[in-house]
């Protein structure tokens, strides 16, 4: 079985991307398009819901992408587990644009430059023996990427400050939501593409401890001659993230340049070049003053071995006297339920419940009437797909609907006497059939993996999958 630290340094090195570039050049007017239609369609209902009044009617008047293309750089070839293979790659985009977007009670806002940069990762499984020889493309950025907007002259209104952090937040949000890891965008290059194949489980969990700090404020006292008069030493908090994981902050070390925390907290881990954020503040009563933030990958992390790292702190993109030591482990997802029976810890995740939902297959009922979906209860967790309708001269056929969605649950003990996972097809409202997995059946799977049609009642059928996985401590 391949070391931990051969799979982090397996690589052949960047590559040039010359080829995807020239590619990118040539279809540049119909990304453009295709680009268009996409964010008119998708950010337009979202700014509805998301942003307050009266910005929440604001839409795209015009979407002009520009000419300059987007370009690509630094590719990383890796095959993985279930035999597909991994593009990571930088991607730049300086776009001179001309979008509009109107609104009721609020002038035009015009956008004249867009930049944008991140490093993607492209997933393309599962290979098969019938051209395109890929089932699909899964693309997503391994961390939330850098967006900017500049604005035109006639958007220079005094309130563009709040208007400009709205819209990025919405924009972000959506990128987030679609294609920055644990999301990934699915492109079907097969019409028929196994879902079950295509799907990639997280890689693992990275324990990470936020050890220590030192000289924490010592150069911004100095700038902040009130600050340094009330409250000289400050108290400190560090927020840590990981992409799309959610949040962690750790408890407040009051008075003190040189805190010490020893708290730890799980993540989980997509890929081990996702980064770990580590915000340092000082709290206080009007608003938090920032100290500093550090940054280290989870594969730099890994590749200490479990080590103490000292990380430096930058405040304002520039290098402060202070450091924040943090150390972690990694504990690898694997078919093995030892871990998730028996003890419980909640402060740690043990192991991972992951339920796929692919298709669905001979709904009944009038085409045009049909709202399917399919709802997922285990326990306390709920979730459930997007909802269908049917689409006349679409590609898909809404009595044979594919969702391609996989939900996941972290696992932080004993699965032992835990109720059946609960898989319902929904017609809108209304349930129309279910099935109950026992955990018991998952686990005499093979792999610890039941992927099957389920048969919820009058013929109508749910191709799903319950997925157990357990972890084990790499060293």
């Amino acid at each position: 079985m391949t070391s931990l630290v051969e799979t982090l340094t397996a690589s052949g090195g960047p590559e040039s991307a010359g080829f995807l570039n020239d590619l990118v050049g040539h279809l540049w007017p119909n990304i453009c398009v295709a680009g268009g239609a996409m964010i008119k369609q998708i950010a337009e209902p979202m700014f509805a819901q998301m942003l307050p009044a009266p910005l929440n009617t604001l839409h795209f008047a015009k979407i002009d992408l520009g000419v300059e293309p987007m370009t690509f750089s630094n590719v990383d070839v890796h095959k993985v587990e279930n035999g597909g293979i991994k593009l990571d790659l930088d991607v730049n985009w300086d776009g001179k644009c001309d979008i509009e977007m109107d609104g009721k009670m609020i002038p035009k806002v015009g956008v004249e430059h867009v930049k944008l940069n991140g490093r993607l990762s492209i997933l393309l499984c599962p290979i098969t023996n019938v051209i395109p020889l890929i089932g699909a493309a899964q693309v997503a950025f391994i961390n939330p990427p850098y967006l900017k907007f500049d604005y035109t002259d006639g958007a220079n209104i005094a309130n563009l400050g709040f208007i400009d952090s709205c819209v990025r937040k919405v924009v972000q949000s959506i990128v987030a939501g679609m294609a920055v890891l644990p999301n990934r965008f699915l492109v079907k290059l097969d019409p028929f593409n196994d879902y079950f194949k295509t799907y990639q489980l997280p890689v693992g969990v990275i324990r990470l401890t936020v050890e220590s700090g030192s000289n924490f404020g010592e150069e911004l006292k100095s700038k902040n001659i009130f600050k340094k008069l009330v409250h000289d030493v400050p108290d400190c908090y560090v927020t840590t993230s990981l992409s799309g994981e959610p949040s962690w902050k750790t408890a407040t070390v009051k008075d003190n340049h040189h805190p010490e925390w020893h708290e730890t907290r799980d993540f989980i881990v997509s890929d081990h070049d996702q980064l770990l954020s580590l915000d340092v503040k000082d709290s206080d009563t009007a608003s938090d003053d920032d100290i500093g933030l550090a940054a280290i990958t989870v594969k730099n992390l890994l590749l200490a071995h479990g080590a103490k790292q000292d990380l430096t702190l930058l405040h304002k993109g520039e290098e402060t006297a202070g450091k924040l030591t943090v150390s972690g482990r990694y504990y690898q997802f694997i078919p093995d339920a030892s871990s998730i029976i028996g003890e419980e810890n909640p402060a740690e995740i043990r192991g991972l419940l992951a339920v796929l939902v692919a298709a669905v297959k001979n709904l009944k009922g009038a085409r045009e009437q049909l709202k399917p979906s399919v709802a997922i209860t285990w326990g306390a967790h709920k979730f459930q797909t997007i909802v269908k309708c049917d689409n006349p001269g679409g590609a898909e056929d809404i009595q044979n609907p594919h969702f391609d969605n996989a939900f996941r649950i972290p696992l932080s003990g004993s699965i032992e006497g835990a109720g059946p996972v609960r898989i319902a097809l929904m017609d809108g409202k209304n349930e129309v059939g279910a099935v109950e997995v026992p955990l018991e059946e998952v686990l005499a799977a093979e792999n610890l993996s039941l992927l099957k049609e389920f048969d919820v009642g009058n013929g109508q059928i749910i191709k799903a999958g319950v997925v157990l996985r357990g972890t084990k401590l790499v060293e």
